[in-house]
């Protein structure tokens, strides 16, 4: 059993930044790939970006390369999502979730776990 649990969404003004964190139960955290994914007011989820076990290989949406930097600091058990520049498109509920293969899947169906979600909106 895996916990994920968000925090650190709110409301941004278009441009401004924001830092998600996700923070998770268990020893074996490590282990894990860990995505990012959101969902948009009456849209379908999206992987805007994973990561694997150890952090050495990252992917990232179009939408939001060169913006959005995910990280992970295994021994606290926690994964980031710096999202800079950011614009009214983004807003979406934001969720983490974990891949137990490690691998940080580009799949949404790999994503065994997920947390409750963190809102994040950015007005214009």
């Amino acid at each position: 059993q895996v916990v994920l649990i968000e925090s650190g969404g709110g409301l941004v003004p278009a441009g401004g930044p924001l830092r998600l964190s996700c923070a998770a139960s268990g020893r074996t955290f490590g282990a894990y790939g860990i995505g990012w994914i959101r969902q948009a007011p009456g849209k379908d989820y999206n992987i805007v970006a994973a990561i694997n076990w150890s952090g050495s290989s990252t992917t990232y949406a179009e939408s939001v390369k060169g913006r959005f930097t995910i990280s992970r600091d295994n021994a606290k058990n926690t994964v980031y999502l710096q999202m800079n520049s950011l614009k009214p498109e983004d807003t979406a509920v934001y969720y983490c979730a974990a891949d137990l293969s490690g691998s940080g899947s580009q799949a949404r169906d790999d994503y065994d776990y997920w947390g409750q979600g963190t809102q994040v909106t950015v007005s214009s």
